[in-house]
């Protein structure tokens, strides 16, 4: 029998634990130490020898911002959008073909790249005046590289066209990144040569490259966690993943993971007997990997409240806890606790939360299809302290509205009168989202331009921090190497752009930093104590001769 994680405040696996207060103070010091060297005291960048003291950034930054503002994206890869942007630090266009190239499952150099299985954009739509559908085999071999997206006749693939999506799985992901060679995305994948896209020049057209010229690109931020959208926005609230207690005598022992080996903890999914030995003959196939072998949810499990897959059918506000695929409720701390026990006012705005919530007509019917509310997008509804009914379920997990208009957009209505929180967490509806398979990258750029307008228009802007990332990688290639971290990350490279009147202007900030850097940014502004899960990412990482992940405080020209 797995031991269930302790309180809230003792969340997560053992290794996060110091053994003793002397312990703590040592692994502080060390922290610092490496922080100092990449992470939090990057400002050596930004202000040279004579740099003021941390104490002193810390007074400078209470000073200068007041309202901090995350709005998390989906699903790209930082060379997905900005391999061409000037001025990184590792640009694609200097990387040699032998790193470029991606080996075969068994470790051979492919020739060619296979297929995109199913088709690039397997569906017809019109877009831009034109009509897309872009089929298996509609286009040519593809050489063993990175490639730009094209349509048949060779023109840049519009960014309104939605894509078929890619598997983003946990498993996967660390398969693909193979040690930090990032060559086996191929053969890992289920999309056959589409790993290997970008949106090459065409990308400088989108708005959210022009706001990176004009504040802060960080050009070497990664996905907190291994895999998909539901542990990335467990990370981004947790920095943990779920745990489900005693799950092999529960619904979910149907979907625990066959992993290579015995050992529980271990990163390799074992293959079906049956799956294509050849990444040129077909994609691979895997049996259920929802829980680890010792029960964390680290791929997508249901919340256990409404919204959800289900219906309890006594209660329409609970999911059916008999579904193996529903999760118990969680109890562990979350960065939410943490700023509500200080005293800091925040809310999680979730677009199309409010039309989730009341559902269709029909009693069979969960929520609406459109707008394509996510279920699992929405982290904080997983925790029985903001279950139905519960007070900070009202005041914390706000609906943002529909749409890109103030008039039905509640998070841009607020934006502009002034009444955000101090902190608060923007997650745009489904088909705003830049989630290939059911968004475009055109939507989510559009949406994500009006709603930094909307917030530079607005009365808090002056003393304002806005983090615009995405949640994992969606899939897609990048060549930089993740660093060696914890078990659960970091995963693949992601873009994330800083704005603020006190961002450092038309910057490219090369430290290194995770989706907990969000948190570590709180941490530092608002006093909060670190989650058991930021402390333990920091400790591994310089326990693998690395450094801490910076607090984004480099960023900013303080």
């Amino acid at each position: 029998m797995t031991k269930k994680p302790g309180d809230p405040d003792r969340a997560g696996d053992a290794a996060s634990k110091p053994a003793d207060p002397s312990r703590r103070r040592l692994f502080g010091a060390v922290a610092l130490a490496g922080a100092a060297l990449g992470g939090q005291d990057a400002n050596a960048a930004v202000f040279g020898p004579g740099r003021p003291s941390a104490r002193e950034i810390d007074r400078r930054l209470a000073k200068a911002i007041d309202t901090v503002v995350v709005i998390y994206a989906e699903n790209r890869s930082f060379n997905n959008l900005f391999a061409g942007f000037p001025g990184l630090r590792e640009p694609l266009t200097g990387l040699s073909p032998e790193r470029a190239r991606q080996r075969d499952r068994d470790g051979k150099v492919l020739d060619r790249l296979p297929p995109i299985w199913g088709g690039l954009v397997p569906h017809e739509q019109v877009v831009e005046h034109g009509r897309y559908q872009i089929a298996e085999a509609d286009l040519p071999p593809q050489a063993n590289a990175p490639f730009a997206l094209k349509t048949q006749a060779g023109d840049p693939l519009p960014h309104g066209v939605v894509t078929r999506d890619l598997v983003h799985a946990f498993y996967q992901n660390q398969m693909q990144i193979n040690g930090g060679r990032n060559d086996q995305f191929v053969a890992w994948g289920d999309s056959g040569a589409m790993v290997m896209g970008h949106y090459g020049d065409a990308a400088v057209n989108l708005r959210l490259w022009r706001l990176a010229e004009q504040y802060t690109l960080c050009d070497n931020f990664f996905m907190g966690a291994f895999g998909g959208s539901f542990l990335n926005h467990q990370y981004l609230v947790a920095a943990q993943p779920p745990f489900y207690p005693d799950a092999a005598a529960s619904p979910a022992g149907t979907i625990i993971a066959q992993v290579e080996g015995d050992d529980p903890q271990g990163a390799r999914l074992k293959p079906l007997v049956d799956s294509p030995a050849s990444a040129l003959d077909g994609r691979p196939r895997f049996g259920p990997s929802t829980l680890t072998p010792d029960f964390w949810a680290v791929n997508t499990m249901a919340p256990p409240y409404a919204p959800s897959w289900s219906r309890d059918k006594a209660d329409p506000d609970l999911a059916d806890s008999s579904q193996p695929t529903t999760l118990v409720p969680q109890v562990h701390a979350t960065i939410g606790d943490r700023l509500s026990a200080k005293g800091v006012d925040w809310a999680w705005y979730a677009g199309a939360w409010g039309a989730a919530l009341a559902g269709g007509q029909d009693e069979e019917v969960l929520f609406p299809a459109k707008p394509n509310f996510q279920a699992h997008h929405q982290p904080l509804n997983y925790f029985r302290s903001f279950a139905p009914g519960k007070a900070e379920r009202a005041r914390r997990l706000r609906d943002a509205g529909l749409g890109d208009s103030p008039r039905t957009n509640r998070f841009l209505a607020d934006a502009a009168a002034g009444r955000l929180p101090a902190v608060t967490f923007y997650k745009p509806q489904g088909d705003l989202n830049m989630h290939a398979g059911y968004s475009d990258v055109d939507a989510g750029d559009r949406h994500i331009a009006r709603a930094i307008e909307a917030l530079k228009s607005g009365p808090q802007w002056d003393r304002m921090l806005v983090i615009v990332t995405f949640d994992e990688n969606g899939g897609w290639w990048d060549h930089v190497a993740p660093p060696k971290g914890d078990r659960w990350g970091p995963g693949t490279r992601i873009p994330t752009v800083v704005v603020s009147p006190h961002a450092r202007k038309g910057h490219v900030d090369h430290t290194l930093y995770d989706t907990g850097s969000i948190q570590r940014f709180l941490n530092r502004r608002f006093g909060l104590e670190p989650l058991p899960g930021i402390v333990a990412r920091d400790r591994a990482m310089v326990a693998a001769g690395g450094v801490a992940p910076g607090d984004l405080t480099a960023a900013l020209a303080l």
